[in-house]
């Protein structure tokens, strides 16, 4: 059985999604979008505090894990990915951080010419609507909302004060002209609902007619005397080719879309050849490259009952989601990650390269209580660490699952600036602000204190924060381990692009939904062959004491 349209998308993600609506955006333009997974229907999903739930439910989450990490005790580290409408927009924590200037000068320095910040500040703005956001710096038109939460919580605004009470600079949009600082986090909520690629995007797009949601597995790229020309996919027990008259996208994220380009004998020779695959492109690029954040949870007892413990009993989660469903309102309207902080770890850095989400409550990404009393906590990263892993297949078999090999920790840089995420978080959390709450430290604990128990606790403790990228790196087209030129175009094959966060050649500072979703905007341009948008000229903030201070 044969189905056939112009663009043919693999992944209805944040970069999938953005891609279907561009594309289709004129009327003349038929596009399939192929989706693994199912519906992103129901509160689960739809219910912004419930956010812990969709990633720990098989049905909606690829469910992959790394190999295990000689770094951290050899555990085997969880490495979500959403298998749903949305993709890991209908899965992740709802928050929306563009990235900093220099993350995308840095692109440009590494091959990715026309992706300066100046070039992609202009798409930033037109694929946002942002409710509070720096006039003259945010798109006020798009299709994803973006709002800020109640702040409500007096813990919110505890942690504000502490951070300019500990000398450092405040912003009032960081994803505006000034990010570093401390100010309030941004969520991809609209209305009280988790506001996903799909529903910012792809919903609208189905609305034309000219776009339709194909559910199956993408098993291989269709390779006619190296043109793409078409995407093999698993329903059930029956195999279906998709054909495109003019492209295939592949938006299938950092784990997929190498292991689908592998699987279609695109790749590192030696390694398609040992898996019995005939090479089609010998592109070593393919699943190299492969980065990440860590993050650790730093827990603290608060001494008043202003946290979010209260709700945590069955009965009361019940009454909130109650709450929520009647009028999308209350305690479920909100992801809870309300407050932030982006920071720099030393003199002498352009950027900031410390992230801090402050939730006020202490708990687990499962939703379990880290003690049995009030508390708050921060999620604290360095993310610019220079440890790159790779993404290779288990199998020529398309139904197993890659093999995912972070390589975390393993620059020594990594544990000096973990280091300083410890102490520094003490320091802040030993302000003045905090006198009124602070109750004893629950993790690391106050006895961790020299490098060598704060070593051990980060071995035991650190995480992944979800955000992996880097696996089809795009680059300079005579680049050897570049895999998609700057227009997303594979080197190598004709008719085909990859447009995703596996594409980034250095990961963004900050959670990747929103340069994401950026790079399906950006790439629609170029897949329809219309000119960029107009480069800005504006230019970001930068801390006159950047030298000499790290605050």
């Amino acid at each position: 059985m044969t189905i056939e349209a112009d663009f043919v998308i693999i992944g209805s993600g944040s970069a999938g999604s953005a891609i279907a609506y561009r594309l289709s955006e004129d009327g003349r333009h038929k596009v399939i979008v192929i989706e693994a997974g199912g519906s992103d229907f129901g509160p689960f999903i739809q219910m912004p505090a419930a956010l812990a739930w969709p990633m720990s439910m098989k049905r909606y989450n690829w469910g992959y894990l790394s190999e295990p990490e000689p770094n951290l005790n050899n555990r085997r580290i969880t490495a979500p990915r959403g298998k749903v409408l949305g993709g890991s927009s209908s899965i992740n924590g709802l928050v929306y951080v563009r990235g900093h200037a220099e993350d995308f000068n840095r692109w440009e320095a590494l091959g990715a010419s026309g992706w300066a910040y100046a070039d992609v500040l202009p798409y930033f703005k037109r694929m946002e609507t942002s409710h509070g956001g720096e006039e003259g710096w945010r798109g006020t038109d798009g299709p994803l909302h973006v709002q800020r939460g109640p702040v409500k919580n007096p813990l919110f605004h505890a942690f504000i004060q502490a951070g300019k009470q500990a000398g450092f600079e405040e912003t009032a949009d960081y994803n505006g002209s000034k990010q570093e600082g401390f100010g309030l986090m941004e969520q991809t909520i609209y209305k009280g609902r988790r506001w996903s690629a799909a529903n910012a995007y792809l919903r609208p797009a189905m609305k034309r007619g000219n776009v339709e949601v194909v559910h199956g597995l993408a098993e291989r790229i269709v390779i006619e005397n190296g043109v793409a020309k078409g995407v093999e996919i698993r329903q059930g027990k029956a195999l279906t080719t998709i054909r495109a008259r003019r492209e295939v996208i592949v938006s299938a994220s950092s784990f997929n879309s190498p292991k689908l380009l592998m699987l279609s004998g695109i790749g590192p020779a030696a390694h398609l050849q040992a898996m019995g695959i005939p090479v089609i492109a010998d592109r070593p690029g393919v699943g190299a490259n492969l980065q990440d954040h860590m993050e650790f949870y730093f827990q603290q007892i608060s001494t008043k009952p202003v946290s979010l413990y209260s709700w945590l009993p069955w009965f009361w989660q019940g009454v909130a989601g109650a709450q929520w469903l009647l009028s999308k309102g209350g305690l479920g309207a909100s992801n809870q990650f309300e407050a932030c902080a982006f920071l720099r770890s030393a003199p002498g850095l352009k950027q900031p390269d410390i992230q801090y989400h402050f939730l006020p409550v202490a708990i687990s990404y499962d939703g379990k209580a880290a003690a049995k009393s009030h508390g708050f906590q921060v999620h604290v990263g360095y993310n610019l660490s220079k440890s790159r892993g790779n993404v290779t297949l288990r199998s020529p078999d398309p139904s197993a699952d890659p093999v995912i090999r972070f390589n975390y920790m393993s620059h020594p840089e990594d544990w000096e600036k973990f280091r300083h995420c410890v102490r520094l978080t003490r320091e802040i959390f030993g302000q003045k602000a905090f006198d009124a709450f602070r109750g004893p430290e629950i993790q690391p604990g106050e006895a961790v204190q020299s490098d060598d128990q704060i070593d051990a606790f980060l071995r035991e403790h650190l995480e992944s924060a979800y955000h992996p990228c880097g696996t089809c790196r795009m680059g300079r087209a005579d680049d050897p381990m570049a895999v998609v030129d700057p227009e997303c175009r594979v080197i190598g094959v004709e008719g085909l692009r990859v447009a995703d966060s596996s594409i980034f050649p250095h990961v963004t500072y900050g959670n990747l939904n929103s340069p994401s979703i950026m790079t399906g905007e950006k790439a629609a341009d170029h897949i329809l062959g219309k000119a960029p948008l107009a480069r800005s000229n504006q230019e970001p903030w930068t801390n006159p004491r950047a030298a000499v201070s790290d605050r």
